[in-house]
């Protein structure tokens, strides 16, 4: 009997291994296939859109915010709305309601939450990105996208589109935003919205800002870039640069309003 009492003790941790082991396999065998489901998807993304809705809800606009469409900029309409990576987020709970928006989205597997997520807010998403080396080195899903987005504002919409380039240098535009706005006569309106209370994400590449409930929040929508339909190389750097300038300084107003300062 002693021998038998000292060999149930020591049988009980193996055991708790093996069942430790069969969960991690258990776990890696479901986490991809949760991963690529698409009603999983669709739930966080409706998650996400809730959040953003009550971020919207609980902060009031500060006075000197703009009208997101319409109002001062309606006769600039159809225009290209450009956003900073990593301050975008709150675009689609801001941008009304009743006037029509398609966004280009990274076709990247981590953007396609956010496209589900556009889609929760009735704006229409198309996929991919942006080139900072122009039409002559756009990959066809590039290209693709900037014809897609042509159209739209062809078509009288809105467009929104990232302007720095993914995992480059933030708050750099690219010239993809510079090129549609050559491509379709339509001018860019550097726009930014942040609010009082959020948290900045330092170890992300793009500094992401997740913005928080309960604060004031703010628009500023910056001096309107006009890209001419022949402009050459030199003049679209000199317009890169100019979104570039443009959109920094609404990021800054943008701050200046939710944070009070003179």
């Amino acid at each position: 009997m002693d021998h038998e009492a000292v060999k149930g003790p020591a049988m009980r941790p193996a055991a708790r291994t093996n069942r430790g082991a069969t969960s991690k396999t258990f776990w890696r065998k479901i986490r991809e296939p949760l991963a690529q489901s698409r009603f999983v998807k669709s739930a966080i993304a409706s998650l996400f859109a809730q959040f953003v809705r009550l971020v919207r809800l609980t902060n009031r606009l500060v006075d000197g915010s703009a009208q997101f469409a319409g109002g001062a900029y309606a006769h600039l309409e159809p225009g290209i709305i450009a956003l900073w990576h990593g301050q975008h987020i709150l675009t689609p709970a801001y941008y009304p309601k009743d006037r029509p928006l398609v966004a280009m989205v990274s076709r990247s597997a981590d953007a396609e939450l956010n496209a589900l997520m556009l889609e929760k807010f009735g704006i229409e998403a198309v996929r991919g990105s942006g080139g900072r080396e122009g039409s002559k080195h756009l990959d066809k899903g590039g290209a693709k996208a900037l014809i897609a987005l042509k159209r739209s504002l062809v078509a009288g919409k809105n467009v929104a589109m990232i302007a720095d380039i993914p995992h480059g240098t933030p708050r750099d535009a690219g010239l993809g935003i510079v090129l549609l706005a050559r491509l379709s006569g339509r001018p860019i309106l550097p726009t930014a919205i942040t609010t009082s209370r959020r948290k900045v994400l330092e170890r992300s590449w793009d500094k992401t800002t997740v913005n928080l409930p309960f604060g004031r929040s703010s628009i500023v929508i910056g001096t309107p870039v006009f890209v001419p339909a022949n402009a050459d190389a030199a003049e679209m750097e000199r317009k890169r640069q100019e979104v570039t300038a443009s959109l920094n300084a609404a990021t800054a107003e943008a701050y200046r309003l939710v944070d009070g300062r003179k």
